[in-house]
């Protein structure tokens, strides 16, 4: 079951102005579920989009990156989306599929391919039955509403337990603006992102010139903060898409107040789907908080808590409900930070402070612990003694489940 997680409401998702999505079933692995989605976007919209890190990226995701790169003179204009199938390991007849159902959906809509994104979900080095998608595109266009956000959320699921979107309203530059996302995603999830795919729109305005730095610092601060079980998935993908409808001047820069503002309501929604992910990961039982603080950089506090969320060890403790905290200490310790000094470190568990200077504070008291560890949500906080930096990342425990379900995904 998901910690602390629901499905959507969809009365609660805002539709956003220049968006339509439809839903289709084309059976592209089982018959009688929904697996193909097609975002339809209106002319001059801004589009960025952040990519697994992976070097052996999907089919879709390479098509992606070359049709992003085409915007200036093909603007992108629909996105498909099929579950049930990844493209990847597919080689370059894996690449001609992608780029057939790009065709095939342009061909319907009067585009060129360039202006369609493919995505892929599901199971790796299995050809994309591409025939199917293309049967399936005429009744995906006539399901296309803009209010079809939750539906959507369904029908990219794979190993999902529960579809994952939400909704948010600003104000931007003097004018109220809508954001909604959806996202998937529960297994091969490691920080660059990994098997999920996020997309999210606004009506806001926003120059196309920063819709790529606008996506990679949304994705910085939300999807690439989670972590269910270490794996970098092949066909990571966020995409974010600005429809420019708003009543409001366009956002040119980040560092503006507008442009704060923009991201501060975009990144509301995406830490919203990247933690919906972690709630919803294969078999958790909990969801936990691993903040690291005063450390010299940001980035050497994201080792240290990318150390303790994927350690097994660590993990299956919280699973057990035992407090064997030595195991976050020693996580701590391997995390590779050369110049680390033991003799500085503190260790919480949400109030309970259990480690002092290196060494066990004398009040911690193991049913103290133990009654943490029993929660279905935690915060591990460790300060390092280094200096002012801090960051946060959220991961899950690992349960039995986690191993039968990834032991019968195929199945």
């Amino acid at each position: 079951m998901p910690v602390n997680l629901t499905a959507p409401d969809p009365s609660s998702l805002f539709p956003v102005a220049g968006v339509q999505i439809g839903i289709a079933e084309a059976g592209v692995r089982k018959v009688g579920r929904k697996d193909l989605t097609v975002f339809l976007i209106d002319e001059g919209a801004s589009i960025g989009g952040v990519f697994t890190t992976n070097r052996f990226c999907a089919a879709p995701v390479q098509v992606c990156r070359e049709h992003l790169e085409s915007q200036k003179t093909a603007p992108v204009r629909a996105i498909v989306v099929n579950t049930g199938n990844a493209n990847a390991g597919t080689g370059e007849d894996g690449l001609a599929r992608a780029r057939q159902t790009c065709a095939a959906l342009a061909e319907l809509l009067k585009l060129k391919p360039e202006q369609v994104l493919p995505f892929s979900t599901g199971v790796i080095m299995e050809p994309l039955p591409v025939d199917r998608i293309i049967a399936g595109l005429p009744a995906a266009l006539a399901d296309a509403r803009a209010n079809h956000w939750a539906r959507a959320a369904e029908a990219i699921m794979t190993t999902d337990t529960l579809p994952k979107a939400y909704s948010a309203k600003a104000m931007v530059g003097g004018a109220e603006i809508s954001v909604t996302g959806i996202s998937k995603g529960a297994g091969m999830i490691r920080p660059n992102m990994a098997t999920m795919l996020g997309f999210m729109a606004t009506d806001a305005r926003v120059d196309p010139a920063i819709m790529q730095q606008l996506s990679y610092e949304l994705a910085e601060g939300s999807f690439n903060r989670v972590t269910i079980d270490g794996d970098t998935s092949t066909n990571d993908s966020f995409i974010v898409v600005a429809t420019n409808r708003a009543d409001h001047a366009p956002v040119t820069s980040l560092d503006s107040a507008d442009g704060r503002a923009l991201k501060e309501a975009l990144l509301a929604v995406a830490r919203q789907l990247a933690q919906a992910i972690v709630r919803d990961g294969e078999g958790a039982t909990k969801f936990i908080t691993v903040r690291v603080e005063g450390g010299k950089t940001a980035a050497e506090c994201r080792q240290v808590a990318y150390s303790i969320a994927h350690s097994p060890l660590v993990k299956t403790a919280f699973f057990a409900s035992d407090p064997n905290l030595g195991r976050i200490l020693a996580a701590v310790g391997y995390a590779g930070i050369g110049d680390l000094d033991q003799t500085l470190i503190d260790l919480y568990l949400d109030d309970v402070h259990v480690a002092v200077k290196g060494g066990r504070n004398p009040a911690y008291r193991e049913e103290d612990g133990q009654r943490v560890m029993k929660q279905s949500e935690i915060t591990v906080r460790v300060l390092l003694g280094r200096g002012s930096a801090s960051d946060t990342v959220w991961t899950c425990d690992f349960s039995h489940e986690y191993v039968s379900i990834n032991a019968d995904y195929r199945s």
